[in-house]
């Protein structure tokens, strides 16, 4: 069923007439053109679709858009301010994190979301936080390593 829905993407108020049960992972990418949210596994484990919604992770790809009504979404697009990569980008780059760069959106806004609960984790509540999001290359050392320093 078509619906309009009001919501706040990356800081600028967005109104759309979907079909509400469609998953956001679509009309992100299919409707707004925001090809950084990532279609990974489709089936809610791999976190390469994981966006923000009010400030918490959430996994795009089985989630309806019906959910984000007068809500705010963040994806990576909207991460940087002014043209200035937030600390968590800056990390991952500073650790070599990225190794091919597809979970790296969904790696990072997960990581906002885990810092924004608890800013100064430990390694291992870290570890913990990051375990549903997975990296097919093996960068997991450096992706802790990036998340440790942008934690400080």
């Amino acid at each position: 069923m078509k619906e309009t829905i009001n919501f706040n993407l990356n800081g600028k108020s967005t109104r759309l007439t979907v079909d509400s049960e469609r998953m956001l992972l679509w009309v992100l990418r299919t409707d707004l053109g925001l090809t950084g949210t990532k279609y990974g596994c489709g089936i809610n484990l791999c976190g390469a679709c994981t966006v923000l919604v009010n400030k918490e992770a959430v996994r795009a790809c089985h989630y309806p858009v019906k959910y984000v009504k007068d809500k705010e979404v963040i994806t990576i697009e909207g991460l940087a301010r002014n043209g200035k990569l937030h600390p968590l980008q800056d990390a991952f780059i500073e650790h070599d994190a990225i190794q091919c760069g597809f979970c790296i959106p969904g790696m990072i806004l997960n990581a906002y979301s885990l810092l924004l609960k608890n800013p100064h984790p430990s390694r291992e509540e870290i570890i913990d936080g990051m375990n549903d999001n997975l990296c097919r290359c093996g960068a997991h050392n450096r992706i802790i390593q990036a998340i440790e320093t942008a934690a400080k």
